[in-house]
């Protein structure tokens, strides 16, 4: 992994330990890369940590991830069918590896508590759940989405195919 990137998935971390969701974490270590603003990151994935507001559903590592790919091989064009396809064929390469690495996609799974129950949450903080399991997340989120900016985009950005 190149410096940039390893500096990127070390930011990822960071912002995650400073107290910024793991979605916002990862999501912001790229976004000024990618042409957003860290402060717009942080809005747009502040509701999806904790699996989408403590739901459990998807890793919120996993999609602030997706949101940066998003943001490099995305389509705003709704006629750029090849563009979509690539982002598509990207994304899933990225939920595939991570569920490889870590055995599950849901937060509920992979922490092994259900986050909105504030006892459930409060028992995964002392096993030392949001300070071991979600960096390592995290990371993993985070080297996947600069693994996938290294590749280049099959569609130049603004064709319409």
């Amino acid at each position: 992994m190149k410096t940039e990137d390893l500096a990127a998935v070390d930011r990822a971390e960071a912002l995650f330990r400073e107290g910024f969701s793991c979605s916002q974490a990862v999501l912001m270590a790229f976004a000024p890369g990618l042409g957003m603003e860290a402060r717009q990151a942080a809005l747009v994935a502040s509701s999806f940590g904790g699996g989408m507001a403590r739901q459990g559903w998807t890793c919120g590592a996993l999609t602030g991830a997706l949101m940066a790919i998003g943001l490099h091989a995305g389509h705003a064009a709704a006629e750029d069918t090849a563009a979509k396809e690539d982002l598509y064929a990207r994304v899933q390469a990225i939920v595939a590896r991570f569920e490889e690495r870590h055995g599950a996609t849901a937060c509920r799974q992979l922490t092994g508590a259900d986050l909105r129950d504030a006892a459930e949450r409060q028992a995964a903080s002392d096993r030392g759940t949001f300070t071991t399991l979600c960096p390592q997340l995290v990371r993993t989120a985070a080297a996947l989405v600069a693994e996938s900016l290294a590749v280049p985009r099959a569609v130049p950005p603004g064709h319409a195919g």
